[in-house]
């Protein structure tokens, strides 16, 4: 957006692009006010009234602006002299025309490019001024990746990232991660550690940072993207880091218009997805991009932030809700410890719950005014206030606003995968404690009770089987009981289950035997023999005369004779490994 309007002002897309990497890339009016610095640094004629006029400078400043981008200049009509236009100022390609001015002085008005351009970057502060705060986690992203807080196996010295960096090669890449764990944070500090490193070199060029969510954006955008990504490359030599947010949600087709323009070096990919990637990405676009892992920020990681967020004067806590606040090492750890790893929870909490301590100060205390010669003491009596001019934010205002305890859960993603496996492997283990912790995970994350009663009957005759054959009527009974009751109350009897299942004896025969039979059903040579004779029922006379039923041992009336009943091919092999009946009636 900042790139747009400055190229709808005139000024030269490398400029511009300077403009943004020097200033931080956030506003088009520091950008605009380095430029208008630069060009009077670079004009001669800078304090004489011939750069005022740029129709009667004949070799401008290589900074100039093409002004008639967003000053319109009209004749009055015959009333007026040519000379005396009438000057409709425009502030920006953004907002809408407010009026115009007209200057009609008696004599010729000389005005410099620079007024015109301080009357832009003033009415921009004010329509900056108006617009809604950004939320404190965005006002608080690191800039380079000095300032990125965690992530220490992604971000040391010797690196992937910084070596890329300091080579200027940097590499399409794949950020996996939780929300919140920085994966927009570390993009966005990359191309502005990059762009600050040629900047220190003196070298060209800058990165370019271009920004698209696959919620909101299609294949059109993308190849726009990347259409303007190879005019600014030709054009100025000007690399662009294209950025997808969820790039998960792009499907097979999408995702393939990547691909030839990552090949031919038009752009510098950098994907974020929460889901796992190897089924959520196709697998040409991963052998283009290295896949970098970051993992939930450690408590104390999110509590450096916080502070961070509470110290900073300029873009912290106290902008989001203009008033001085005091907050307390005990509502840190409190969030710190239950954001789950999760700094855009963290730091909303941390907003939400200063702007409850401010709400509660009253507006219009009651104030004993004492003048003291040129001094005035204001005393006041109000239990949430430090001094005259804080709100304190108390444990109580960080449990409201953090309500409950964040759980990272996803019942169709990655974590809900993780969870069940961790339970199942708790319970053959038998461990019961652990296998109660991972239901009470699942059950706190909003996981369906059924499911997880499914996966229990599936463990009762898997793991459990032979061993407690009742493990099973256990299971099925635990499914039924969820069904008629529901949740909440239904956790105890999953619980129970659980308990019994980890508590209960082992065996895998069952297991193990229909995996070998299945294995040698699919293994056969040509077709799976026929069934022998003597196994076959004869219900008609034809049958009987073919020979179906002749020779089968009735069990009952001849129980001492034995009877083969596997086919001829596979005769003597044992898939259950179990001990005989007979020989255990021994």
């Amino acid at each position: 957006m900042e790139m747009q309007q400055l190229l709808s002002m005139g000024f030269p897309d490398e400029l511009a692009a300077q403009a943004l990497a020097a200033t931080g890339g956030k506003s088009t009016v520091k950008a605009t006010e380095w430029i208008l610095t630069q060009t009077q640094k670079s004009s001669p004629n800078s304090g004489s009234d011939q750069s005022s006029d740029p129709t009667q400078n004949p070799n401008p400043s290589p900074f100039q602006p093409k002004l008639d981008r967003f000053f319109n200049f009209k004749s009055k009509g015959q009333s007026h002299n040519a000379s005396f236009p009438t000057i409709t100022a425009i502030a920006g390609p953004e907002e809408e025309e407010e009026g115009t001015e007209e200057l009609t002085p008696p004599k010729r008005v000389k005005q410099s490019s620079g007024f015109f351009l301080n009357r832009f970057h003033q009415k921009t502060v004010e329509k900056e001024k108006k617009q809604h705060h950004e939320p404190l986690y965005e006002r608080m992203r690191p800039r380079t990746l000095n300032d990125v807080v965690g992530q220490d196996h992604l971000l040391a010295n010797s690196s992937l990232l910084r070596s890329a960096i300091e080579r200027n090669r940097l590499p399409s890449i794949v950020f996996w991660g939780p929300p919140g764990t920085g994966k927009t944070s570390i993009a966005k500090a990359i191309v502005n550690s990059a762009s600050l490193q040629k900047q220190r070199q003196q070298q060209c060029p800058y990165y370019r940072f271009v920004s698209l969510s696959a919620v909101t954006s299609g294949v059109k955008d993308v190849r726009d993207a990347v259409e303007e990504a190879r005019k600014l490359k030709v054009k100025s030599n000007l690399r662009t880091v294209l950025f997808v947010d969820e790039v998960h949600r792009f499907n097979k087709s999408q995702q393939d218009s990547f691909l030839p323009v990552i090949e031919d070096g038009s752009i510098v990919f950098i994907g974020a997805t929460t889901e796992n990637p190897s089924f959520h990405l196709i697998t040409p676009l991963l052998s283009r991009c290295r896949v970098l892992t970051l993992n939930p920020l450690k408590p104390h990681h999110v509590a450096l932030l916080l502070k961070r967020a509470v110290n900073d004067s300029e873009k912290g806590l106290v902008q989001s809700v203009d008033f001085p606040v005091d907050v307390s090492e005990d509502v840190i750890d409190f969030i710190a410890n239950n954001c789950d790893g999760d700094a855009r929870v963290a730091l909303n909490a941390l907003e939400i719950s200063a702007i409850t301590a401010v709400a509660r100060v009253d507006v219009k205390p009651s104030k004993a005014i004492v003048e003291k010669e040129e001094d005035m003491v204001v005393q006041e009596n109000e239990e949430n206030r430090v001094g005259p001019s804080a709100a304190v934010v108390t444990l109580d205002d960080a449990k409201e606003a953090l309500q409950c305890k964040h759980l990272a859960y996803d019942k169709a993603g990655d974590e809900h995968y993780n969870l069940i496996s961790a339970l199942h492997k708790s319970m053959r283990g038998s461990d019961a404690n652990a296998a109660i912790y991972w239901l009470a995970r699942m059950l706190e994350g909003g996981e369906e009770p059924l499911y997880i009663a499914r996966r229990l009957i599936r463990f009762a005759s898997e793991d459990v089987g032979l061993a407690d054959p009742s493990a099973l009527n256990q299971a099925v009974s635990c499914y039924q009981a969820c069904h008629f009751i529901g949740m909440p109350e239904c956790n105890v009897i999953l619980a129970q289950c659980v308990a019994y299942l980890a508590l209960a004896p082992k065996s895998i025969a069952v297991y193990r035997a229909i995996g070998a039979a299945q294995k040698v059903v699919k293994e056969s040579v040509g077709q799976n023999e026929g069934v022998p004779l003597h196994l076959r029922n004869a219900p008609t006379n034809l049958m009987k005369e073919l020979g179906y039923g002749k020779g089968y041992i009735y069990p009952p009336d001849n129980p001492s004779l034995t009877q083969s009943y596997l086919p001829p091919a596979i005769q003597g092999y044992k898939f259950l490994d179990w001990p005989d009946r007979n020989t255990s009636e021994e």
